[in-house]
C-alpha cells in the first residue's frame, strides 16, 4: 500500500502542476480532471499555534492528526485545511511552518523521517491548493514535542500529527 501511494502523489502533484488549481478548490475536489483527488486532513484545535495577524486569530489554524505507521492524510476537517490555504493565498507574504511528530513508539531516526513524511504531506495538500512554495517550510520534531505523555492509544493518537506555526 505504502509502495503505491508515493507515486499516486507524485502523479496528482505533477497533475496539478500542469495547470493552474481552481481558486475555489477543495481538499478532495478533483484537482486534474482525472479523477484523481488530493488527500484529505483531520484537523483539532492547536493550543500551541500562535498568530501576530489579527486576521489570522478567527482562522482555525489546527492539527492534522495521522494513523499509527502513516503519513497519509485522513478525510476527517476539509474545512479547516481549506481555510488555511485560503488564508496563505489572500496573504502571499504570510509564511507558515508545518511541524511533523510522531508518538513515542519506534527509533529516534525512523521518527524523524515518519514526521518529515508527515509535515510534507501537509504542506504538499496546501500546495495542491494553489499556496506558494515559499509560504510554507516543512520540518520534523519526531517524538521529540509530544502533547500527551500518557501510555496509552488514545495519548499515541494526540501525538501523530502535523501542527500549524504561523510566523
Amino acid at each position: 500500500m505504502k509502495k503505491l501511494l508515493l507515486p499516486a502523489l507524485l502523479t496528482t502533484a505533477l497533475a496539478a502542476c500542469s495547470s493552474d488549481p481552481a481558486t475555489n478548490a477543495s481538499v478532495g475536489d478533483n484537482v486534474d480532471g482525472n479523477n484523481n483527488k488530493v488527500e484529505s486532513v483531520n484537523v483539532q484545535p492547536n493550543a500551541g499555534g500562535r498568530s501576530t495577524s489579527p486576521e489570522l486569530s478567527g482562522l482555525s489554524q489546527g492539527s492534522v492528526y495521522f494513523d499509527y505507521d502513516s503519513f497519509v492524510i485522513r478525510a476527517e476537517g476539509r474545512p479547516v485545511i481549506n481555510s488555511n490555504a485560503r488564508y496563505l493565498n489572500q496573504n502571499r507574504g504570510t509564511k507558515v511552518l508545518i511541524q511533523g511528530n510522531t508518538d513515542e513508539r519506534g527509533s529516534h531516526e525512523y521518527n524523524l523521517a515518519l514526521g518529515q513524511k508527515r509535515a510534507n504531506a501537509v504542506r504538499q495538500a496546501l500546495k495542491l491548493l494553489g499556496v506558494r512554495d515559499e509560504q510554507v517550510e516543512a520540518v520534523s520534531l519526531g517524538k521529540e514535542k509530544p502533547r500527551c505523555f500518557e501510555v496509552s492509544e488514545s495519548c499515541y493518537a494526540q501525538n501523530r500529527r502535523g501542527d500549524f506555526n504561523y510566523q
